[in-house]
């Protein structure tokens, strides 16, 4: 059921993320600018030939081959439950649907279009950026916190050290001092 979940969602995000590049790309390209808040938040057209926030420029065939590792890392973790729960699974669903969605930039246009720009944060993004920006924070706050698996984990590690204990004590009972 988590996969269907992720899959609808994730294409969802995937939609919304083209739909938003098509009008932006034939809007304000190239190079257009609109101020929606003066001062605060602007739309501006950018084309991003590497990574989220426009870091390790020119790197596309890496980050396109890192994109399709990660989606198939996350499918094989929620098919095998190796981590469960709906912040994993919503976690799963934001960075899948934004990686597609600028994995599809980079794929047929050789660059990511970024758009979004904020007074206070420099980098020009997308929506799939803090999508899966916000995915990734929602993952560690998952694993580090909330993972059910988290939880078996501290329980077979105290299993583990109550069995140890007790191989020290009953080693231990046989031994006499004189």
């Amino acid at each position: 059921m988590a996969l269907a979940i992720t899959a609808v969602f994730s294409i969802l995000i995937i939609v919304i993320d083209q739909i938003i590049k098509y009008f932006i790309y034939n809007s304000l390209s190239p190079n257009g600018v609109k101020e929606v808040i003066p001062g605060l938040f602007s739309l501006v057209y950018s084309e991003n030939r590497g990574a989220a926030f426009g870091v390790f420029q020119n790197a596309t065939i890496i980050f396109s081959v890192i994109t399709v590792v990660l989606v198939a890392v996350f499918l094989y973790l929620l098919i095998s439950k190796k981590f469960t729960g709906k912040l994993f699974t919503a976690s799963v669903i934001l960075i899948i649907g934004g990686g597609i969605g600028n994995l599809i930039d980079r794929i047929f246009r050789g660059f990511v279009i970024d758009y979004l720009s904020v007074s206070f944060f420099p980098p020009i993004c997308n929506f799939a950026d803090y999508c899966i920006t916000v995915g990734a924070a929602l993952l560690i706050i998952s694993i580090l916190f909330l993972s059910e698996n988290r939880k078996k984990l501290a329980e077979d590690k105290n299993s583990e050290d109550d069995s140890l204990v007790e191989t020290v004590n009953s080693e231990t009972d046989g031994d006499t001092d004189e």
